[in-house]
């Protein structure tokens, strides 16, 4: 991505359309801003059920955390009005719902790093943690959150 380019033309050259923000299930928000940083919730997916390595495969995973990045990068913009204004991508934190011996977390969480990076170029790299979970909620295949840094 050159400095040209907004996120907002990456998404459209990469065909994706944000919506409006999925509802919380509780009583929490989407995300906290403290000075420069945002803290979003957690987000999961409503296209893909089940455990990797059992009901879904490493390429359905993949699909999977991308939709959820998309659900984040969705929250972001409600957020932020722009997503110019993101400074840098911090850290991403993916949990997913994983079978007793899979051990393919790290190949799941590449959906949502990629896309990061694809439409925040250079700020879209950031540090990040993949792990197994027994379980997440609604039995959704995976769930990310993120630290997020942003400038005005």
């Amino acid at each position: 991505m050159n400095d040209t380019q907004t996120p907002e033309s990456q998404l459209e050259k990469l065909g994706i359309e944000l919506g409006k923000p999925r509802s919380a299930v509780g009583n929490y928000v989407g995300c906290v801003r403290t000075g420069n940083l945002l803290f979003t919730s957690g987000q999961g997916v409503d296209q893909y059920h089940g455990k990797l390595g059992e009901d879904l495969t490493v390429e359905e995973g993949y699909a999977a955390s991308r939709q959820s990045m998309i659900n984040l990068i969705t929250v972001l913009k409600h957020e932020l009005g722009e997503l110019s204004k993101v400074k840098r991508i911090v850290k991403i934190l993916g949990m997913v719902n994983s079978a007793p011996d899979f051990t393919q977390q790290p190949k799941v969480m590449n959906g949502a790093s990629d896309l990061l990076v694809e439409v925040f170029g250079e700020k879209g790299k950031h540090a990040r943690s993949a792990v197994g979970m027994a379980q997440l909620p609604n039995n959704t295949a995976i769930e990310i959150e993120m630290i997020v840094e942003v400038e005005e």
